[in-house]
């Protein structure tokens, strides 16, 4: 437990039976009446975000957020594997939980899996991630009244822009955190 004074962006808690990320807080102090912090929190179950307001005197309960680097395997169906990178025990996890990011899911890719009293609550990716074009729409000159791209199937099935020089066969890079294009490899 500790004093709502004291919290901090990035940090997770426990409340109302649900783990929260703390993605930004204010202390109010208005005019009139008491002080309150309102914290903008982010569900790590649902991925939901939701706004609180808390009175300056109540306490929280942390929750210890377990990390662990994993690789990923193979997938089978909607089950996909993981191995751990110290002791090498294998877990599957359900594409419920992995949700959208399954589409950069490719094997050997290193990736920290986030424990919360042994339930999986979260996977972080690496912020960007080496791919292969498998599929390019061919370029068509003079299309360029707007930002010139086209779009590329990579190997992991995903579907992205790209600049109209990019062909089958090449790599490149994939920004994770909004799934553009960011170079070649």
């Amino acid at each position: 437990m500790f004093n709502i004074n004291d919290i901090k962006n990035g940090m997770t808690i426990s409340y109302e039976g649900n783990i929260y990320l703390v993605l930004e807080f204010q202390h109010v102090k208005p005019g009139k009446g008491p002080a309150f912090i309102r914290i903008k929190l982010k569900n790590l179950r649902t991925k939901s975000t939701i706004d609180k307001t808390f009175n300056t005197n109540i306490k929280l309960e942390k929750a210890h957020i377990d990390k662990k680097k994993m690789q990923f395997l193979y997938s089978q169906g909607t089950d996909y594997q993981f191995m751990d990178l110290e002791t090498f025990d294998q877990i599957g996890i359900e594409e419920s939980v992995i949700k959208d990011l399954v589409k950069f899911l490719k094997e050997g890719l290193e990736v920290t899996i986030m424990f919360y009293q042994g339930e999986i609550i979260d996977i972080e990716l690496p912020d960007k991630i080496e791919m292969e074009v498998t599929e390019a729409d061919p370029g068509v000159k003079g299309n360029t009244a707007q930002s010139a791209g086209k779009n590329a199937t990579l190997e992991t099935g995903l579907v992205i822009e790209v600049p109209l020089f990019i062909e089958a066969g090449e790599k490149i890079i994939v920004n994770t955190k909004d799934g553009k294009y960011g170079g070649r490899a």
